[in-house]
C-alpha cells in the first residue's frame, strides 16, 4: 500500500524558520509527517531562536504538535540511526521529501549517495523510487562542488529549491519572507494554501 506521508528533514543549515512553518503548514493542511531532525539542526534551533528543541523523539514529536497543532498519529519523529522507520526502506517509505533546510554536507551525502544517518538514506529511497525529493539549500556564495552537485541531483529528478524569497509581493516582515519560501515549496507538494497569491491573481 502507498504511503501518503510526507518525510521532512531539518538540517544545520541556517533558516530553520523556514522548516518549522513547513511543518506547521503540512499539518494544518492535514498531511501525515515524518519529521528526521540532526543534532546540528537542533544547535541551530538553539542559536538562531533561542528554541531548545527536546531531544528524545517522542517528547519532541508530542512538543511540536502542542506548538503546531495536529492530530495524534499525524506526526513521527525519527531519530538519525533509527533503521528501522518507514523512510528507510523502499517498501514503505514516502514517496515525497523535502530538506528544508538543507546543508551543502547533506547536499553532497545525498549526491553521492552515501547515506551514513537516516535523512540521507530517506533521500535516497526517494530517489530511487522515482519519488518527488524537495532540497531547500540554504548558502551563499556556491561553490563549484555545491552547484555540481545541485545539477548531480537535478539530472536525478530532484527540485532544486533554494531558500530565496521574493521580494515582488512586498513584505512586511521576515515571516512573510519566510512564507514565500515556504509556499513555493508546497506549490512542488501539489498541496494548497493562501499563504502568497500566485503570480498575477493578487492584482485588480
Amino acid at each position: 500500500m502507498r504511503n501518503d506521508a510526507i518525510t521532512l528533514a531539518w538540517t544545520g543549515a541556517s533558516g530553520l524558520q523556514y522548516g518549522l512553518r513547513l511543518l506547521e503548514c503540512l499539518l494544518r493542511a492535514e498531511q501525515r509527517v515524518y519529521l528526521l531532525v540532526s543534532d546540528a539542526a537542533r544547535l541551530v534551533a538553539k542559536l538562531e531562536m533561542d528554541l531548545a528543541l527536546p531531544a528524545r523523539a517522542g517528547e519532541l514529536r508530542d512538543y511540536l504538535l502542542a506548538h503546531y497543532g495536529g492530530e495524534h498519529g499525524q506526526l513521527e519523529v525519527y531519530g538519525k540511526s533509527e533503521w528501522t522507520s518507514p523512510a528507510a526502506s523502499g517498501s514503505g517509505a514516502p514517496r515525497r521529501m523535502v530538506i528544508c533546510p538543507c546543508t551543502t554536507g547533506t547536499l553532497a551525502a545525498v549526491a553521492m549517495g552515501t547515506s551514513d544517518q537516516l535523512i540521507e538514506r530517506a533521500a535516497d529511497v526517494v530517489l530511487k523510487e522515482r519519488g518527488h525529493l524537495v532540497i531547500v539549500p540554504r548558502e551563499t556564495p556556491l561553490s563549484e562542488i555545491h552547484l555540481e552537485n545541485m545539477l548531480r541531483l537535478s539530472r536525478m529528478g530532484a527540485t532544486i529549491l533554494p531558500a530565496n524569497p521574493g521580494f515582488y509581493h512586498r513584505p512586511q516582515s521576515v515571516d512573510e519572507m519566510v512564507d514565500f519560501v515556504v509556499a513555493r515549496v508546497l506549490d512542488h507538494l501539489e498541496i494548497e494554501h493562501a499563504l502568497i497569491a500566485p503570480w498575477g491573481l493578487d492584482r485588480d
